[in-house]
């Protein structure tokens, strides 16, 4: 049986306002509601590895939600980092490189909580300063993970190859979530 006809019983809730993370949710045919914002404080231990650093904040949102989850409800949080040289990068200094792209999902329901994540590396060319400046400029990318869209402009013209998810880098591991909430429902 496909997924959302296993997930008829269950009520999805997506506690991320990301337009990306929503549609890609959609259009994996699963419906979901869209959580009401709430504050969280997107803070991490200064010790805790780069990579863990989505799975932690991942948790975090899950555990922030200030709703009771009901009986039939599963909660998806979920966080992307960029990661360059072991390190959380934001707005790109430098082009060429090939840098790793982590999300992690925790799916919480009222008795069972499951947290994974997704990695993909992403390998630019080389950027001009210009090329880096007008993309800045005119797509204003600053909510994203490492300040960049793979599905725009810079994606098309800068990313000679990825290894992994291409979705994971647009914020959501769709193939991974969806095998994932089976596996959820089905424990």
């Amino acid at each position: 049986m496909l997924l959302h006809k296993k997930l008829k019983s269950y009520r999805l809730i997506l506690a991320s306002h990301s337009p990306r993370r929503q549609q890609l949710l959609r259009d994996c045919g699963l419906a979901y509601l869209p959580a009401d914002k709430y504050e969280v404080e997107e803070c991490y231990p200064a010790t805790l590895p780069a990579a863990e650093v989505p799975l932690y904040l991942s948790g975090l949102k899950s555990d922030a939600y200030p709703v009771p989850l009901g009986p039939h409800d599963i909660l998806i949080t979920a966080d992307t980092v960029v990661i360059l040289d072991d390190r959380i990068i934001g707005k790109p200094r430098d082009s060429g490189r090939t840098h790793r792209v982590i999300t992690g999902v925790t799916l919480r329901s009222r008795d069972k909580r499951r947290t994974f994540d997704s990695q993909t590396d992403v390998c630019f060319d080389a950027l001009s300063d210009e090329q880096i400046d007008y993309y800045l400029e005119t797509y204003r990318p600053y909510d994203k993970a490492g300040a960049y869209g793979i599905q725009e402009w810079i994606g098309y013209v800068a990313i000679r190859r990825i290894e992994g998810s291409f979705y994971n880098v647009m914020g959501l591991p769709v193939q991974k979530l969806y095998g994932e909430l089976e596996r959820f429902i089905e424990a």
